[in-house]
């Protein structure tokens, strides 16, 4: 039987939002909540940071890996730890630091996925708000298959959740792959198998919950809980 494990990159010094990681959710710290859904789902977790004060308070992963190398993205730090866990993994599947409300379901579909691809992902419903803001990433697809990432479009697409699976020869591929024009004027890491030929597989999934990119969505996540 195929070995999954799950991979949280938690970046302390976030440009965006410094310390995301660390805020709290209803007094429990972001960082916590993530790693606590991702552990339903019954795989062996490992949180990925480059901040002791992220890895002193994290509990509950099989590892916790501190590195202060100078990644792009949180594909490149997953990419790095793989080296330092166990070779017995076929696959990897990568919840970004920012999804407190991923759900062992979400995470299920993209282990489904990794059978016929090599990379995937998901996406679920779009609001019309999101539609216009620029930290809700869209999806563009043709069936199954991803065409496409952006932030700018607002008249259609998908939203595209934060979550990514890997087979084990892509993510050992990703950091020798040339970085496009593309990711770095979009800040999208997953454009960077797009532009190398690799093919993303997706699916739709129910999401009822908030990312957390800014402390606005803070706000929007506890008043969800009120």
């Amino acid at each position: 039987m195929d070995k999954v494990a799950i991979l949280i990159p938690a970046r302390y010094k976030s440009k965006r939002y410094p310390g995301k990681p660390l805020c709290l959710l209803d007094g429990v710290p972001m960082i916590q909540r993530v790693v606590d859904a991702c552990k339903k789902s019954n795989y062996p977790v490992y949180a990925l940071t480059d901040d002791v004060r992220i890895s002193n308070t994290v509990k509950g992963c099989d590892l916790t890996i501190v590195s202060d190398k100078n990644f792009a993205n949180g594909t490149e730090r997953c990419a790095d730890a793989i080296n330092m866990i166990s070779s017995e993994y076929d696959y990897f599947i990568n919840v970004q630091g920012d999804m407190p409300d991923i759900t062992p379901t979400i995470i299920e579909r993209c282990v489904s996925l990794l059978q016929q691809f090599h990379v995937a992902t998901v996406y679920t419903d779009i609001s019309e708000e999101n539609r216009k803001n620029l930290n809700s990433v869209k999806l563009i697809r043709n069936g199954s298959s991803v065409l496409w990432f952006g932030r700018g479009f607002t008249d259609y697409g998908d939203h595209h959740l934060g979550i990514y699976g890997y087979s084990r020869h892509a993510l050992e591929t990703y950091t020798n792959l040339k970085i496009p024009e593309e990711e770095k004027i979009e800040g999208l890491e997953q454009l960077r198998w797009l532009k190398n030929d690799f093919e993303i597989g997706c699916s739709h999934v129910e999401f009822n919950g908030v990312e957390i990119n800014t402390p606005n969505d803070v706000e929007e996540w506890l008043n969800g809980r009120v």
